[in-house]
């Protein structure tokens, strides 16, 4: 099997975005042979989220996305997947473990039921992966990044989580006992290719599809912050599990998007881990340690006295004329953090092309510059006191990596600009930190 087409080729990468491939083309013998679906995505989601932007604002006359909130959604997806330049997921890396060693039945890998059944088996499991992602504050520290967009666009679709990953896997471990790991391999990336497009207000309603499939109808139910749209709408795929299973629920008031009690942040850190130090806060208020163990292992809204998922009687009230929080800051700013972003980006891509010819220490460094560029890029974006300073470091690194090599420009033919508007960048914040540390000195005196 697999040979019908070309796993690499255009064809089978945008309809892997949509679960269009057949059993017959997504079907391997070997693990190593399972294309990196999700890698190869990368045009597509480009190309998508530029055809939203078009299509929203020749529908509405507005953007769907900021720069800042879209800036931030795209950064958090691409800290999520710094860890697979070290090692490989955690859920194949168990799943494959548990397989060699304890499987009962070995499904046969070139069988269009095997495949069906692990499609039908993996969303199954991702579905109670969502819902104690919800359910566990925990393991809601991990995916509250998800939901931590007051927007709701295709770049949302990319805020995913850093440690969920870490929790994820043992859920899917009972379907290693008969599934063959090549096909769970591609199972696990087309449920989660699929949830790309449903982020999206511009798709309001899919008429008999609605019954069956998970939609950007039910997504943003998914997404709300009202009542009626909190712990709803689990589903990767399919959303019959969330009707058989009691959770789902339909889109009617205007959904309000983002997390209860909004951060109103966008440092990529604090987005990813703040959620963490409030759970530990949280629990020092309580005396006992039932009380403090259940802070971590029941609902986000639990107190003592309240059922174990807690209620909704402290949260705000939502009215439908909340607005985003949405920053204002100059102009060229904005410029010049989309430019050093995009220059990130650039070296994020080429640092997953070539992880296999670089050695660990490469890896971590331009890892790290990735982190160091995204976190500083988040600052200026909420104008901290501090953003300078991080900046003006920031710049000297990247006039390093430009220096060895470790840092290309986005096109060949802007290799020389690219360098200027680096040391131009460098010079201007060593002129800022200077004036701002001056401006401290003069205040202490």
């Amino acid at each position: 099997m697999a040979g019908a087409v070309v796993p690499g080729s255009v064809s089978a990468g945008l309809r892997a975005m949509f679960l269009m491939l057949t059993p017959n083309e997504s079907s391997f013998q070997k693990v190593e042979d399972v294309p990196q679906y999700v890698q190869q995505a990368t045009p597509f989601f480009v190309g998508l989220m530029v055809l939203e932007l078009v299509v929203g604002v020749l529908k509405t006359g507005a953007s769907v996305v900021t720069i800042s909130d879209g800036i931030t959604s795209i950064s958090a997806g691409m800290i999520s997947r710094l860890p697979l330049l070290l090692m490989r997921g955690c859920e194949l890396t168990a799943y494959m473990y548990l397989w060699n060693h304890y499987r009962l039945v070995e499904l046969p890998w070139d069988s269009a039921w095997t495949w069906w059944f692990t499609f039908l088996s993996t969303d199954f499991c991702y579905y109670w992966v969502h819902r104690f992602a919800h359910e566990v504050s925990i393991l809601w520290a991990a995916h509250q990044v998800h939901h931590s967009s007051e927007y709701y666009n295709l770049t949302t679709a990319l805020r995913q989580s850093v440690t969920q990953q870490f929790t994820s896997w043992i859920f899917y471990l009972p379907m290693a006992l008969v599934a063959p790991p090549s096909i769970f391999a591609v199972h696990i990336q087309l449920n989660l290719l699929y949830q790309f497009w449903i982020h999206t207000e511009l798709i309001r309603d899919l008429g008999p599809l609605e019954w069956v499939f998970n939609t950007p109808k039910h997504h943003r139910v998914h997404h709300g912050r009202n009542n009626y749209c909190i712990d709803k709408n689990y589903g990767g795929i399919l959303i019959i599990w969330d009707r058989l299973l009691g959770t789902f629920a339909q889109e009617t008031d205007k959904v309000v998007y983002g997390l209860v009690f909004p951060i109103e942040n966008f440092e990529i850190l604090y987005v990813q881990l703040h959620y963490y130090w409030s759970l530990w806060r949280k629990s020092n208020t309580f005396d006992g340690i039932g009380d403090k163990l259940s802070t971590f292992f029941k609902g986000p809204s639990w107190k003592p006295g309240k059922p174990r998922l807690g209620d909704h009687d402290d949260n705000p009230k939502v009215t439908g004329q909340e607005v985003p929080h949405d920053p204002s800051w100059s102009l060229p700013l904005q410029v010049y953090v989309v430019i050093h972003f995009l220059l990130a980006l650039g070296t994020y891509h080429d640092l997953f092309e070539n992880k296999m010819m670089l050695s660990q220490l490469t890896i971590l460094g331009m890892a790290g510059y990735i982190l160091l560029t995204l976190t500083s890029l988040g600052f200026l974006i909420d104008q901290r006191p501090t953003a300078a300073v991080l900046e003006m470091l920031r710049c000297v690194v990247t006039v390093t990596m430009q220096r060895y090599g470790f840092m290309k420009p986005l096109l060949p033919s802007l290799a020389v600009p690219t360098e200027a508007f680096v040391s131009l960048s460098l010079l201007y914040w060593v002129l800022q930190g200077f004036s701002q540390l001056l401006s401290i000195k003069r205040k202490a005196d």
